[in-house]
This record gives structure tokens, C-alpha cells and sequence, in this order.
């Protein structure tokens, strides 16, 4: 495979970019192909080989071939998937089985190239598969950050922002919760304040990253 200039970002330092394939020759030429461009590149010969090695939820992207010995590419992106894993997959196939094909798009790969395929066509789902992990682990990030404000919450603040959640209005909490609706007040501006909240349109807003209406 011939050497391409380096484009990628420092974005992507932490990023890795996991090859599985048994197919040693292949493993080699997306390992030099991919490190020509600057990205980190590991190589694993099974699904299995893989998992004893990395941890599920590893920032990156899996370029992964549909044949694998033991659990094959499709099966190991719904292990993955049942594990937590939310790594973009980009699947390579020298069958060009469409069914399989039309299996791992609707189970959220990125892309399926069929072997061979061009160079600069697996360049741009790794490059475009990064993007999207780090979209992703950001916004994770970003909830994972009002779950933490939320827990900063005293218990009475906790139900009184349940229920305004839920569309209630400060005399329906009161009644519901047994306190006054200055007591509610102030918990709910408690409560506002602790998880950043401006408004209380921003709070609904963060009431459905927490998922408290359902609650």
C-alpha cells in the first residue's frame, strides 16, 4: 500500500484505531496504511484475541472483517453492543454478502467495503468513524456531568425537582410532598442552582438527559 501524508488532528491522540482480521497480510497493509497517516494502530487476529486485550469502552474505532475464526464480525458487534460498547465499526468483507452487509448497517456500522476496496475509501470511514466516537464520548461526557450535579442534591431537593420534571407546579408539589409551597420554592431554587439551571425550560432540558420523567 502506497504512503499517504499525514492529516490527522491531535484530536485524535487518544483515539485507536483496532484492526480485527485473520488475515495477516491484510493485518500488515492496514497497519502501514493507517500508521502513514499518524493514527494508532493495534491488531488483533479474532474477536476473541481482541477482547482479552482491550476494554470494551476504549475510545477509537474497529475496522472489523465479517469472517472471523470463532465469533464472527456480525455476532462480535452485538456482543460489543450488549457489553456497553458504543465503538464505531466499520466492517470489510471479501464475500459481498449483502444480507450481512444490510445486518451491520442497521446495527449502526459506519461502513462495509468490500475487499478489495480503496485505500483513500478506508481512509475516510476511520477518519469519519473517529469523528463520530468523539462526538460521542464528548456528549457522554457532558451527562455524565449533570448525573454528578444531580447527586449534589439533598434528597428533598432531589423529589422536588422529580416532580417539577414531571410538570408539576410549586402548590401540586407542595400537596404531593406534604411541605409548603415556600419550602418547595426554596428547594426548587435549590435545586436549579446546584445542577446550573438558568430557566426552567433549561431544567426540562436537563431533566431529559437524567431521564427523570421516568422515574
Amino acid at each position: 500500500m502506497s504512503s499517504h501524508p499525514s492529516n490527522i488532528s491531535t484530536a485524535h491522540a487518544e483515539q485507536a484505531v483496532y484492526v480485527v482480521d485473520d488475515d495477516q497480510a491484510m493485518r500488515d497493509g492496514l497497519d502501514s496504511l493507517l500508521r502513514s497517516v499518524g493514527y494508532k494502530v493495534l491488531l488483533y487476529t479474532s474477536a476473541n484475541d481482541f477482547l482479552r486485550s482491550v476494554k470494551v469502552k476504549e475510545a477509537g474505532c474497529l475496522v472489523l472483517d465479517v469472517r472471523l475464526p470463532g465469533m464472527n464480525g456480525l455476532d462480535f458487534q452485538q456482543h460489543l453492543a450488549d457489553a456497553g460498547s458504543s465503538i464505531p465499526i466499520i466492517f470489510m468483507t471479501g464475500h459481498g454478502d449483502i444480507p450481512m452487509s444490510v445486518r451491520g448497517m442497521k446495527n449502526g456500522a459506519i461502513d462495509f467495503l468490500p475487499k478489495p476496496f480503496r485505500e483513500q475509501d478506508m481512509l475516510d470511514a476511520v477518519s469519519r468513524a473517529l469523528q463520530l466516537d468523539g462526538q460521542q464520548r464528548k456528549k457522554n461526557g457532558q451527562e455524565q456531568a449533570i448525573q454528578d450535579r444531580f447527586q449534589t442534591l439533598s434528597p428533598r431537593e432531589k423529589e422536588v425537582m422529580l416532580e417539577v420534571a414531571r410538570g408539576q407546579m410549586n402548590k401540586q408539589i407542595a400537596f404531593t410532598l406534604g411541605l409548603s409551597e415556600i419550602t418547595v420554592k426554596i428547594h426548587r431554587g435549590n435545586g436549579m442552582r446546584k445542577l446550573g439551571a438558568r430557566s426552567l425550560t433549561e431544567f426540562i432540558q436537563l431533566a431529559e438527559v437524567m431521564k427523570l420523567k421516568s422515574q
